[in-house]
């Protein structure tokens, strides 16, 4: 197969120089894959002349089933779409359920699925940034990332007795209230993780074969970023200050203090600094939040039927045992309109975006998701052309691609 030469406008020149290029499979079972994906690589010797992403290793159907399952049931199956932070993609899915059949949920219930979401995102940026160290050999910086990660998950079990697969939110609420010892438990973390934060900067930041193999390395411009569509601390790290927890503010995140975290090099280093300063942030929010909880119910209660009663209330009173019937055994409580909508969250990725049509049933008619990790995954033959064979990893770690999210 004759060399193909990179003009600098990236397209492909089919002259007929005396030189070959080699084709190889990254993945699927490549532990620098992360997850199941496969790219097809184009190789001058080690350096990437193209890239192709290849996906459907992990095909699940999760859009279908949306419209098998009502829309309390389906969120089980939104936790393992990206399985590294659930708890987002409960806020998210039941946000986009409660918008399209006009519920408000109570302020309580609104602190908690800040709360939540914001430990999501710390979690989720431990897992990137960790796997990113360990690709470039960084691997007590693994080690401390994780270590930091298995408290959050304490947490979660505190909050719903699931440590990873959590499915926390329900339509109207939430499945509990969180209890003294999970409160307390989320105060100790707001004290202890900046601490660990500082530890993993000092392994980092200025560590030598570290910012030599991602500084300058899978460069995304801020022009780029906006029109390939990247979102989240991808297109941050290339300067677009956008971010829907500010820009279209939902739940009760206007009501407290916080910083978008950019960057202008748009590089891997870049992005790994945006996620450092963003878990930061997040805990900034975590800590306003648990301090000034509002006190209340966590769940929309009885008189809407539209969410499961408390345990207590259904064991002692008629129209709790009445509403626990009709929620779950005839879905009466479900007044969807023949409506659709887009409603979209600020994920740890980038933006979570659910499209429900209801045609009055207690089951969407069609759902779709826009998940950010499928664009950013479109974004690497871009990212990797002109790079060597060990920057594949640097890239596509720094990107974060979860591949329950590609396939869907």
């Amino acid at each position: 197969m004759p060399l193909e030469r990179i003009l600098p406008s990236g397209d492909l020149a089919h002259d007929e120089p005396q030189e070959y290029l080699w084709t190889m499979n990254f993945g699927p079972q490549h532990p620098a894959t992360h997850t199941t994906l496969r790219l097809v690589l184009k190789l001058d010797g080690e350096r990437v002349v193209d890239a192709m992403p290849d996906i459907g290793y992990l095909h699940s159907g999760f859009e279908k089933i949306a419209e098998h399952l009502d829309y309390n049931q389906y969120v089980t199956v939104a936790d393992r779409m990206n399985y590294v932070s659930p708890m987002a993609n409960n806020v998210a899915w039941h946000m986009a359920v409660e918008k399209l059949m006009g519920i408000d949920v109570p302020p309580r219930c609104q602190y908690l699925r800040v709360i939540v979401a914001e430990l999501a995102r710390i979690s989720d940026h431990l897992v990137c940034n960790a796997a990113v160290g360990l690709d470039t050999g960084a691997f007590t910086y693994f080690l401390y990332a994780f270590n930091p990660r298995e408290k959050l998950y304490d947490i979660f079990e505190a909050l719903c007795g699931a440590r990873f697969t959590n499915s926390y939110t329900r339509v109207g609420g939430l499945t509990g209230d969180a209890s003294p010892e999970a409160i307390a438990m989320i105060r100790a973390a707001v004290r202890e993780l900046p601490k660990a934060f500082g530890d993993m900067e000092r392994l980092l930041d200025r560590n030598k074969i570290f910012v030599d193999r991602t500084k300058g390395i899978g460069v995304l411009s801020k022009e780029e970023a906006i029109n390939r569509g990247a979102s989240g601390p991808v297109a941050r790290a290339s300067g677009v200050t956008r971010d829907l927890r500010k820009d279209e503010p939902y739940l009760s995140y206007s009501d407290f203090d916080f910083q978008v975290c950019c960057a202008t090099a748009g590089d891997c280093y870049a992005r790994y600094l945006v996620r450092m300063a963003e878990m930061r942030e997040s805990l900034k929010i975590v800590a306003q939040a648990i301090e000034n909880l509002p006190e209340g119910p966590v769940s929309i209660g009885i008189r809407d039927r539209a969410s499961l009663p408390a345990k207590g209330i259904v064991y002692s009173t008629i129209e709790g045992l009445i509403t626990h019937f009709e929620v779950l055994m005839t879905n009466r409580g479900f007044e969807v309109p023949c409506e659709e909508l887009y409603s979209a969250t600020e994920a740890p990725n980038g933006e979570l975006g659910f499209y429900l049509v209801g045609d009055g049933s207690s089951r969407a008619y069609r759902a779709r998701c826009r998940p950010p990790s499928f664009l950013h995954f479109a974004l690497f033959p871009h990212l990797i052309r002109g790079h060597m064979l060990s920057d594949v990893v640097a890239v596509l770690g720094s990107l974060n691609i979860i591949a329950a999210e590609l396939d869907r």
